[in-house]
């Protein structure tokens, strides 16, 4: 069994990219939520710019929720489907 550093949920062995949770986020009673400032400043998030909300299903129910720049969905989706593929050999 492999022990992963506080807040990080997932390990991608050899590949380079990592995840972890950066922020607990609320949802307000018109279901919108605040990336906080800190978070928008590292990650270089503008008024504007556009992020897409991509949905993870396990067993025909909505288990995840990512948030990926709109101008590296392309890139970041395929990355990630390689590395689930990788697993599976």
């Amino acid at each position: 069994m492999t022990t992963k550093p506080p807040g990080q949920l997932c390990d991608a062995g050899n590949n380079p990219a990592t995840c972890q949770v950066e922020a607990v986020l609320s949802i307000d009673r018109r279901g919108q939520v605040v990336i906080p400032k800190e978070i928008r400043k590292r990650v270089n998030i503008r008024d504007g710019d556009k992020i897409a909300l991509v949905s993870w299903t396990n067993r025909d129910e909505i288990c995840c929720l990512s948030l990926i720049r709109a101008d590296n969905l392309s890139s970041e989706v395929s990355g990630v489907l390689h590395a689930l593929l990788a697993d599976k050999d």
